[in-house]
């Protein structure tokens, strides 16, 4: 096999939001009869139930009646739009952001993501990353031909943290890492890194001239009044990092397609020269909808937040329920990751199994980190009428399947 067609192997899609459909119907064995109830696909958060932010059609269409101006923005967004962008998002995480240097408006946080990891990982970069976190961290970099180190987020054993091992960061630091790469809150555990751990992340990166990477796509949406520190406003960060954010998830606009990145203007300026040969610019009349980024009716997030918080209660009492089987609760975002006893199946294979008798669509752990073997991820941005009978099912297929 020739290094390309393998790069391309390893870039697995079957778990993925909406490709479902392309897992494999392997023959497995069926342990009793399907079980009845809604279909739920928890692989992403459902936007019918929790609908995006008020007047967001209305300002697309806003933005498509101002015609060439708004279609064909400079590269790295509207000048007016970033301006506003980045007033917002100074407010929010507590530090400046120039917006001719230091924000470009992208395709989605998935965007972001690719165009910060093209412009900052080469051949044989050592990029530190977490595990678990987002999948695709760990494609992006071994797509860039970058060196994976993982560092290892204790988070069922911890309560205040969340988990991280800093004594192994350091030490990955020490051995020549260029990149570290992690999500708060953490995608697929919903956990939030503490002041404490945010600090020494911040202090070790500035030590070590490691440049730092920080998803905060859930940030708007924490629980129970949990602290949150924002790492860009720190006195201790690092001359080199960036952040990214988005109105995806939490305000419900992935089918806008916008992202933000903001922080140290030379990365900035090679995500533009990237975006510029990849996707030109996030899209124009899109672009016009981050004006109803942290602009939405009085009370419309701490509305969100709540209904949210009232479907991870249920969620993480139901699966406690069940014997041998653990969940930490989610202080942030919209995912629970529960381990489950030893099975007779694989994670796998209990996926594909879970789909064909329930009808429910969950993600693997293994996603997030080969030793995820008992664990799955469940987005639960979803409608609380089903929500509960969607889960209830996944662990009744795990006690039929559960080893004796």
């Amino acid at each position: 096999m020739d290094l390309m067609t393998a790069k391309f192997q390893r870039l697995g899609i079957d778990n993925a939001p909406g490709q479902e459909d392309r897992q494999s119907h392997t023959e497995l064995e069926l342990r009793g009869e399907p079980l009845p109830g809604p279909a739920v696909n928890f692989s992403h958060g459902d936007v019918d139930a929790h609908q995006p932010i008020p007047g967001s059609l209305e300002t697309f269409i806003e933005g498509y009646k101002k015609g060439s101006c708004v279609a064909y923005t400079e590269y790295r967004g509207g000048d007016d739009i970033r301006k506003e962008v980045a007033a917002k998002l100074a407010a929010f995480t507590g530090a400046p952001i120039d917006p001719e240097k230091e924000l470009i408006l992208t395709p989605g946080t998935q965007g972001a993501l690719f165009l910060a990891l093209g412009c900052l990982v080469g051949r044989g970069d050592k990029v530190a990353i977490v595990e678990p976190d987002y999948f695709d961290n760990r494609k992006l970099v071994e797509f860039f031909e970058g060196e994976l180190v993982p560092v290892k987020l204790d988070y069922l054993s911890q309560d205040k943290n969340a988990g991280v091992n800093l004594a192994a960061l350091e030490e990955s630091f020490k051995q020549g890492v260029k990149l570290f790469l992690y999500s708060n809150p953490n995608n697929p555990t919903g956990v939030i890194f503490s002041e404490e751990e945010t600090r020494e992340i911040a202090r070790l990166a500035k030590k070590y001239n490691v440049i730092l990477l920080v998803d905060q796509l859930y940030s708007r949406q924490i629980f129970d009044n949990h602290p949150y520190t924002h790492l860009r406003a720190l006195p201790e960060r690092p001359e080199n990092m960036l952040t990214i954010m988005g109105p995806s998830k939490t305000e419900s606009l992935s089918g806008f397609r916008l992202g933000t990145a903001f922080g140290t203007s030379w990365i900035i300026d090679r995500m533009e020269k990237l975006q510029a040969i990849v996707t030109l610019r996030a899209p124009g009349y899109s672009q016009y909808v981050f004006k109803r980024w942290f602009s939405e009716p009085e009370g419309w997030l701490k509305d969100r937040i709540a209904a949210h918080q009232a479907i991870r209660d249920d969620l993480i009492a139901l699966v406690r329920s069940h014997e041998g089987c653990s969940v930490r609760k989610t202080e942030g975002g919209s995912y629970i990751f529960p381990t489950l006893p030893p099975m007779d199946v694989s994670i796998s294979d209990f996926a594909k199994i879970v789909r064909r008798l329930t009808g429910v669509i969950i993600t693997p752990g293994t996603e997030f980190g080969p030793q995820f073997t008992h664990s799955f991820r469940v987005n639960f941005s979803q409608d609380p009428k089903n929500t509960h009978s969607a889960i209830d099912r996944v662990l009744q297929v795990m006690e039929r399947y559960r080893s004796k």
